[in-house]
């Protein structure tokens, strides 16, 4: 476990009702696309934005006689994924077929994992704050196949269904019901966001759908919940509901706000909850019904006959384990121990894998706080002022690194760094040959500095006498000869000049 932070134990979200406190206890469920090129059980592509129905295959159709054949990468990336959840992977699991009739399910089942799922137990360790986090136990993670997608707003009369992603791969990642409070829940998704990112196993866009969670909630008077905890008993948890397809971590907080002041209410006007699925409107800012909550014997789950089940060997599960990448938490440790980071610049450089890989190829081989400053303020900010992702910067860590490398020779102040900066920014260019271009570099000349210091002490004999008085205000001389050098002159030389020459 990561020694940097301190584990808490549950802190619940409270709120207040009209007869008493209520706490929250929240389960996820979230879909994560596999990021693959090829569908689950087909070889039909899985981009994005294609022309509706042209990503399909006679398979993905359900065409008779079309048999699923599965595809091996998107197992490497479930069993990535479980070991990046510090998960246990099954050597053994099994397809089951999910029975129940949509339009944008051609087979009229979805091939699915219920009893034996490829991967088992596992956690998350979601950052609560500086130092402080949670643990949350994953209960398990399956493989399954996504639906297509209807279409009702092109039609005032009818409906339209896109093919183009049934049959895409999805890992369904379902936690114990461990989290008690909206900002946890946002966190957990966006920490198992940055985990499958990090390993290359989803890219996590949940504007597209690849990344989305189906919310749980119920609500239970203070201490039932450590009831739960020591008994298992899941009834002492209250009734919950089930809201789905949240993509976007505000919609999730604001979803469960929502829902646990309406099952308040409904309890303490003296009705029962119903267990159902609900949907959210972000319009309206409140969940409404969907439909009654199925249980697993509604979709009459049975063994897949055309597929057998899924035997994978321990050493390919240890290949797959050789070629784990450094995770964040791990990276964050690191930048913090090794660079000498804060715990906020480690955690801001390490929570999308495009950052941090920006930032060691700055910092290598240079001063790490001084790059992490550099990349967080100026770099950042200016990117994120214009809307820019790290992809699109038109500084390179190459270039940056440079301007860095400047200041460590003394050649430029760290006004003149960022005078620089703003032209590689604009206009590019090795930062090097610019400064040299445009006469850019300090004045590291000492004769021409002890010039200039004579100089401004001879013309301002009522400055020395104050300053040799008070020696605070020998700054007043070192503004001053920088103003007279046009900012050249190398502070640290002025500096010690002008101490020497007022006998300071």
């Amino acid at each position: 476990m990561p020694d940097h932070l301190t584990f808490t134990a549950p802190q619940p979200k409270v709120i207040a009702g009209a007869r008493g406190d209520w706490e929250l206890v929240i389960g996820l469920e979230v879909h994560a696309q596999v990021a693959s090129n090829a569908k689950l059980f087909s070889g039909a592509s899985t981009s994005f934005g294609a022309e509706p129905n042209s990503n399909v295959s006679f398979v993905d159709a359900a065409m008779p006689g079309m048999l699923p054949v599965i595809n091996e990468y998107c197992v490497a990336q479930a069993v990535r994924t479980g070991l990046g959840l510090r998960a246990a992977i099954n050597l053994r699991s099994a397809f089951d077929r999910k029975n129940y009739f949509y339009p944008d399910l051609p087979q009229g089942y979805q091939i699915s994992q219920l009893y034996h799922p490829i991967v088992g137990e596992g956690e998350v360790i979601v950052d609560m704050g500086p130092g402080i986090a949670r643990r949350v136990r994953i209960e398990r993670i399956h493989l399954e196949q996504d639906a297509g997608k209807s279409i009702h707003d092109m039609d005032p009369a009818l409906s339209f269904v896109d093919l183009n992603r049934t049959g895409v791969a999805l890992m369904e990642i379902v936690s114990r019901p461990d989290i008690r409070g909206p900002e946890e829940a946002a966190a957990y998704v966006a920490k198992l966001r940055q985990i499958m990112r990090y390993l290359g196993t989803c890219d996590g866009n949940m504007q597209n759908g690849n990344l989305r969670a189906d919310v749980n909630v119920s609500v239970c008077k203070p201490g039932d919940y450590e009831r739960f905890i020591e008994t298992g008993d899941h009834s002492v948890l209250g009734t919950r509901c089930e809201i789905k397809n949240m993509n976007s971590l505000r919609f999730i907080q604001a979803a469960i706000e929502y829902e646990a002041r309406r099952q308040i209410a409904i309890i303490e006007d003296g009705g029962q909850v119903v267990q159902e699925t609900r949907l959210y409107d972000p319009d309206k800012g409140e969940t409404r019904s969907m439909r009654s909550k199925e249980e697993a014997h509604d979709y009459r789950y049975f063994p897949d006959p055309d597929l057998l089940p899924l035997e994978i060997e321990q050493g390919w599960v240890d290949d797959i384990a050789a070629s784990m990448p450094e995770l964040p938490d791990a990276k964050k440790a690191r930048f913090v121990s090794a660079l000498g980071l804060s715990e906020y610049d480690a955690g801001v450089l390490t929570a999308e894998v495009e950052n941090a890989d920006f930032f060691e190829a700055v910092a290598q081989g240079r001063d790490g706080k001084q790059a992490a400053n550099w990349v967080i303020n100026e770099l950042f900010g200016r990117l994120n002022k214009q809307g820019l992702a790290i992809g699109d910067s038109p500084v390179s860590a190459a270039q940056l690194g440079g301007v860095l490398d400047l200041i460590g020779s003394g050649e430029i102040s760290g006004k003149m760094a960022k005078d620089l900066f703003e032209i590689v920014w604009t206009e590019g260019g090795d930062p090097a040959a610019i400064a040299s271009a445009r006469g850019m570099k300090q004045v590291t000349d000492l004769g021409a500095i002890e010039a200039a210091v004579d100089e401004i002490i001879a013309a301002n004999p009522a400055q020395v006498e104050k300053a040799r008085a008070n020696p605070k205000l020998a700054g007043w001389f070192t503004g001053q000869v920088l103003k007279a050098t046009g900012g050249k002159a190398n502070p640290a030389a002025v500096n010690e000049l002008v101490a020497r020459k007022l006998g300071l």
